[in-house]
């Protein structure tokens, strides 16, 4: 899918898909555990980064979300090299500053690291949470276009605080589906990746949608591909996402890199872009070109 490609193409898709889950963080960091019927009540139709919510934000500050990419984004460029004990060190870094948010399996997990080292949690059936799947861009970003390195990437960042075969699957279909997305790929072949796993794993089927937007990592895919398959542009596809509620930030995220890396850079409203927080943005960036300079498609075009 990467044989005729523009690299310029590929880091504005890339740049976007980073951007985009930042914005999808902020946004849905407002309406984080509300219900749809309770956001209604008070907004209409929520659509602009405000901050506040549970977690008391300041207007375009991001959750653990972005935070914990960043933190996999940075392990990658500092090393020059995939390294999970670098990650999993920056984790623990990031949890010792007292983030503003962290979800327990992701606490559990770090702690673990931090005690004893563990780089791969041990498997456990309960631990199908959403915490792999938002923090994934920056593995999917490194690994282009090379199927094998994503699989080894996306899955051995998971297990430092998920293995579960349920978050495994959602970890390799979105990473495939952003993949596409970079390249270029037409939303029905991005379709077609994610009814594939509604056939492999036919508890991910999202037709008829449900309306849970849990931190369950079933629920979080299934309003992810609900919305962005409905919605017409970035925009609609976000805001279609997180006016869901429940664990909107994530929801958020996860559809913001999606679409971000379907409609490119240009598909993003600016004024959602000027809310944001300038230095997570601008550290963006920078990080995204970096890893796609790094990866084997960057470096077989240098």
């Amino acid at each position: 899918m990467f044989n005729e490609y523009n690299l310029e193409e590929i880091r504005d898709r890339a740049r976007a898909a980073f951007i985009g889950m930042a914005i999808g963080d902020a946004l849905g960091a407002t309406v984080e555990f509300m219900t749809k019927t309770e956001i209604a009540g008070k907004y209409g139709t929520f659509r602009e980064i405000i901050g506040g919510g549970w977690l008391r934000l300041k207007a375009g500050q991001v959750t653990d979300d972005t935070e914990m990419a960043l933190c996999i984004a940075r392990a990658i460029i500092r090393n020059q090299a995939w390294s999970r004990d670098a990650i999993a060190e920056n984790f623990a870094v990031w949890l010792k500053g007292r983030p503003v948010d962290c979800g327990d399996t992701c606490r559990k997990g770090i702690r673990r690291y931090m005690l004893h080292g563990t780089l791969e949690s041990p498997p456990n059936e309960w631990d199908a949470g959403n915490g792999a799947v938002m923090r994934l861009l920056p593995a999917a970003i490194y690994s282009l276009p090379d199927r094998h390195l994503l699989e080894k990437y996306l899955l051995e960042q998971a297990h430092i605080t998920h293995n579960n075969p349920v978050s495994d699957a959602a970890c390799l279909c979105l990473g495939t589906m952003i993949h596409l997305a970079i390249s270029g790929a037409s939303k029905n072949l991005l379709r077609r990746e994610a009814d594939g796993l509604a056939a492999r794993f036919p508890t991910f089927r999202f037709e008829p949608y449900r309306g849970l937007a849990t931190g369950y990592v079933v629920d979080t895919l299934q309003t992810v591909f609900h919305c962005v398959f409905k919605g017409k542009n970035f925009e609609e596809c976000l805001v279609g996402t997180v006016n869901q509620g429940g664990d909107a930030d994530t929801t958020g995220a996860i559809c913001g890199m999606l679409a971000g890396a379907y409609y490119g850079m240009e598909g993003i409203p600016r004024r959602w872009i000027k809310r944001m927080d300038k230095g997570v943005i601008a550290e963006i960036e920078a990080v995204t070109d970096k890893l796609v300079a790094a990866s084997p498609l960057g470096a077989s075009d240098g």
